[in-house]
């Protein structure tokens, strides 16, 4: 494990006037970049050959340095990492970084100041000791029944299985009793959807009735405020194309659906239930505390669902950058707090410059 104190003599030896924010060239490199050059940062695409164009042609006007790599989990290697050093690199994990990179070399090997802890980029992970579930429960967070088995199913459930060939991506299916889950298993297993292997190790998870919202969230070390930045809902592929056809059809076509995230929209809440969603972020952010020191740091996302009860049940958590760039147009939140609009990127890069100047970038970093 990367011990914090040599994190802490890693950034106290940084040129503090020439800190430059960098992030991997996937799922919301955009977003941290704009934000950064808001505030004036210079900025550090890590990209991988043949996913670069994004960045180095269409909107190459964000980044100052690229980093241009065979794969992206060369970063680690050891030259690559002293680049990163050498700019003065503070870097921002997004789910990319976690899935590429891989959590044992961010831990163990990847010696460059990440604004986040480290530690925590697991718990997304549902199959890992003191994981999401664990941090929700111990902070008294309302959600769904989770069950064992699929003979214990009583009621509609949602199965949450990786795909057998995108291993990244997850291959939702729904069912309502234990004769219902095997028989929509095995139709996926003849697809090749999913595997035996990866069905084992499914989620099976109550499905809850309500209207979804992910609530995006900052939380400042410097300021112990919570800020939320607001709140988005997912498009889906091929889940949001199915869905467009009428009943009839939807039925006539037979479709395996599957729940493979492709975009979000912005939404925002009724205001009257906007404090049980702050306290929701308030006793995770505590938790956290307790279970990885020094806890939460900066951007994470509650993803969950408001009943007919005006319950919010939480049944995902993103310890990263949420990849929903949308909030910053679509969301009043920090606007009523701030006086102007301010994305996820632009929230990080105001945490940063405020670290530099008060001297506490240590704070910030693990």
């Amino acid at each position: 494990m990367i011990d914090k104190k040599i994190i802490d003599r890693i950034v106290s030896e940084y040129n503090k006037n020439r800190v430059r924010i960098g992030v991997l060239g996937s799922h919301s490199a955009l977003e941290i970049a704009y934000g950064a050059k808001q505030e004036g940062f210079e900025t550090v695409v890590v990209c991988q050959k043949g996913r670069e164009k994004t960045y180095t042609r269409y909107y190459r006007n964000l980044f100052d340095h690229l980093l241009l790599l065979d794969k992206f989990s060369d970063i680690v290697k050891e030259e690559n990492i002293k680049k990163l050093l050498a700019l003065n690199t503070i870097f921002i994990p997004n789910r990319s970084f976690s899935v590429y990179v891989g959590y044992k070399n961010i831990e163990e090997c990847f010696t460059v100041p990440i604004m986040g802890n480290r530690f925590m980029l697991k718990t997304e992970e549902r199959n890992t000791p003191k994981n999401q579930y664990y941090l929700l429960e111990k902070a008294g967070i309302l959600t769904p029944k989770t069950f064992k088995s699929p003979e214990e199913i009583d009621r509609l459930v949602i199965v949450k299985v990786q795909e057998k060939l995108r291993t990244i991506e997850r291959a939702f299916f729904y069912a309502s009793s234990p004769e219902e889950f095997n028989r929509k298993a095995e139709e996926r297993i003849r697809k090749g959807i999913i595997s035996h292997e990866s069905l084992e190790k499914a989620v099976i998870e109550e499905y809850v009735i309500g209207a979804k919202f992910n609530a995006n969230f900052f939380w400042s070390p410097l300021n112990d405020e919570l800020d939320l930045l607001g709140f988005d809902r997912r498009i889906q592929t091929d889940l949001d194309g199915v869905l467009d056809l009428p009943a009839q059809e939807q039925l006539e076509i037979g479709i395996t659906t599957q729940n493979i995230e492709i975009g979000h929209i912005g939404v925002t809440m009724r205001e009257s239930q906007l404090e049980k969603v702050f306290e929701a972020g308030e006793r995770f952010v505590d938790v956290c505390k307790k279970e990885y020191p020094p806890g939460m740091i900066g951007l994470f996302a509650l993803q969950g669902a408001v009943t007919k009860n005006l319950e919010f049940y939480v049944f995902d958590v993103s310890p990263r950058v949420p990849g929903c760039p949308c909030v910053e147009p679509t969301s009043p939140y920090m606007k009523y707090k701030y006086g102007m609009e301010v994305g996820p990127g632009r929230r990080v890069a105001i945490e940063i410059k405020r670290a530099i100047k008060e001297n506490r970038i240590e704070d910030i970093v693990t």
